[in-house]
């Protein structure tokens, strides 16, 4: 029996618009070369959780109903490079991805607690290493989110431009 890919979860356990935009986000993914890879170790093993990876390297990470019923997360993933310090960005873009700035909150993940990070040119202070999460994301986010995702491909392929 093959395996199941995320848009058969999608499909089992979003509905409605937030069905449609993981969709959408998940197509994108796919039309850019994104790999999903369903984690299944500790603590996300009975959770619907995926590493998104372009060229074995991080790009982001998507839980589907693990934190309530019907929702999702996405997660970025700037694997310590700076690539969103400041890269630019439109204004409406900036205040989207600052609004969604993954602040930790110590939550015990095998990490040191969070860091001072440039975002798009603004600073933040006790950011998660994942830099930004997005939950349910609507249209504006869904739009940042494809924005943060070409952005941490341009620094898979050309690490020494950001």
């Amino acid at each position: 029996m093959p395996e199941q890919k995320i848009e058969d979860f999608i499909l089992e356990v979003l509905t409605g618009d937030t069905q449609k935009f993981a969709l959408e986000f998940v197509a994108y993914l796919r039309t850019n070369e994104m790999l999903f890879e369903r984690c299944c170790n500790g603590y996300w093993e009975d959770k619907l959780y995926w590493f998104v990876k372009y060229q074995n390297q991080y790009v982001c990470f998507i839980l589907l109903d693990g934190y309530e019923k019907g929702h999702w997360v996405i997660w970025s993933d700037d694997s310590d490079s700076n690539c969103f310090e400041d890269f630019p960005l439109d204004e409406h873009i900036r205040k989207v991805a600052w609004e969604n700035v993954d602040f930790c909150i110590n939550c015990g993940n095998n990490c040191s607690s969070g860091e001072n990070k440039t975002i798009f040119g603004k600073q933040f202070s006790n950011v998660c290493r994942t830099t930004m999460r997005f939950d349910n994301p609507d249209a504006d986010e869904l739009d940042c989110l494809k924005k943060v995702v070409s952005i941490r491909k341009i620094s898979i392929d050309n690490p020494r431009l950001l």
